[in-house]
């Protein structure tokens, strides 16, 4: 039997690229207030601040659902040009977002956090980031419009995916490819040995 594993993620994405590698993990959504959670703990950074949100996830599905199992939180932000970027809240900011980015690069950090919660209370604790530079095309206010109205920049962090409808209008990347799709899996693999356990123990 399989050790179990939890994701307090809601993203499809993570979702697939965990079931992808062989790990069909339980799926609780965290319900984190992000903005609380980050001014309590004041990252001096934009890889500090998805860790302290993808630590406030796992913790949160813990403390509420004593889910006997292995945890993982993540989150992910686009640092661009000095600022941060989450999901856009509207398509015109994911219109305005899109037409800076194009023809540049920006830093898609993803940050993990795992807890073995197996017994139902916290025990060990592991956490860590993934950062890859992302190189966007040099789109046309077109092809701009036509991907917003898709509708999928809107639920996704920096206002694009690699995996996705946004795939053509991402030129390249310098990393690792799963932590730009949310969920880096050589960073799970490590962050799982730290806490002693293989990541074959976790497939069906």
């Amino acid at each position: 039997m399989p050790i179990p594993f939890l994701l307090a993620s809601q993203s499809p994405a993570r979702l697939a690229t965990l079931r992808s590698a062989g790990v069909e993990p339980r799926v609780i959504v965290s319900h984190v207030d992000e903005n609380a959670a980050l001014a309590a703990a004041a990252p001096q950074s934009p890889a500090d601040a998805v860790l302290t949100l993808a630590r406030a996830k796992a913790e949160e599905v813990v403390r509420h659902h004593a889910p006997d199992a292995l945890v993982l939180g993540c989150d992910s932000m686009l640092e661009f040009n000095g600022r941060i970027f989450g999901k856009p809240a509207t398509a015109e900011t994911a219109t305005e977002r899109w037409r800076a980015m194009r023809g540049r690069t920006g830093v898609l950090h993803t940050g993990h956090w795992l807890i073995d919660a197996r017994g139902g209370e916290q025990g060990p604790t592991k956490g860590a980031t993934s950062s890859t530079t992302v190189h966007f095309a040099d789109l046309t206010d077109a092809e701009v419009d036509a991907y917003v109205a898709t509708g999928e920049p809107l639920q996704v962090a920096g206002a694009f995916t690699v995996d996705g409808l946004g795939g053509p209008y991402v030129e390249s990347i310098e990393g690792d490819y799963h932590g730009v799709v949310g969920v880096s899996l050589p960073l799970v693999r490590h962050l799982l040995g730290q806490l002693g356990v293989a990541f074959h123990d976790l497939r069906a």
